[in-house]
């Protein structure tokens, strides 16, 4: 009898089937030439697992391995003192506290940067502005106790405004009417006969206004109120005014 051709022990063995060369091998079923859809749904599920626990923050309790994981990932540096801070300016540079709480946060490289950035474009100018009104009133308080009440002082500053606008170059009277003292010396100026305010022979070449606030920044000046450094200012500003042809 001859023998039938298409018995199952003739027909081709599908292993012989060649695996797609876009589909990896454990992903491949040799018996049936078909895609292994349970090993591939368990692989991506396993997949998906593993990115989700990279991108979410470790709780308080994690593991040190899990940490360290998840900070190589997002770009955090192993320690504080790694952080490669630039300072914006002289008075943001890098902070030991501060950088241990970016850290504990989970703060990536760019964004602790970013912090100290953002506090010397906006924290900074906030913090001069109040010490500076907190200085004006300061030397308001003074003048109040010099001339008595704030009420005296008031009639005394309008008298001041008035003149000094008038009479001195604006960045003189900007200079003076900035501090105590300054208002003080331009009292005596305005109390004095105008010829007072005209060169003065005997002095070499007048005092520059870069000098004479420089000099008001002095501790004599401003703490210890030398008497002959705190003329020196003001006749410092007396020639000022004349030399500019007031």
């Amino acid at each position: 009898m001859s023998e039938s051709l298409l018995s199952p022990a003739d027909l081709p063995d599908a292993a012989a089937m060649p695996c797609p060369a876009d589909v990896p091998a454990k992903f491949w079923d040799t018996a049936s030439g078909t895609l292994r859809t349970e090993a591939l749904l368990k692989s991506y599920g396993e997949l998906e697992r593993r990115l989700s626990q990279k991108l979410t923050p470790p709780t308080v309790d994690a593991a040190p391995e899990e940490i360290a994981r998840f900070r190589d990932a997002m770009g955090i540096p192993p320690t504080p003192e790694e952080y490669c801070i630039e300072p914006p300016c002289e008075q943001c540079c890098a902070d030991h506290e501060v950088n241990a709480q970016l850290h504990a946060a989970h703060f990536s490289q760019p964004q602790a940067q970013m912090v100290y950035d953002l506090a010397a474009r906006k924290l900074l100018p906030l913090i001069a502005e109040a010490a500076a009104q907190y200085e004006a009133d300061r030397q308001r308080e003074k003048l109040a106790l010099h001339y008595g009440s704030p009420e005296r002082f008031g009639q005394v500053a309008a008298q001041l405004n008035a003149w000094g606008r008038t009479n001195l170059p604006p960045p003189v009277f900007q200079a003076l009417s900035s501090t105590a003292e300054g208002v003080l010396a331009m009292e005596q100026m305005m109390q004095r006969p105008e010829p007072t305010l005209g060169r003065d022979v005997t002095a070499p070449t007048p005092t520059t206004e870069a000098e004479l606030r420089a000099m008001m920044r002095d501790p004599r000046y401003w703490r210890a109120r030398e008497p002959a450094f705190v003329q020196r200012v003001t006749e410092g500003f007396r020639k000022l005014v004349g030399a500019s042809g007031m």
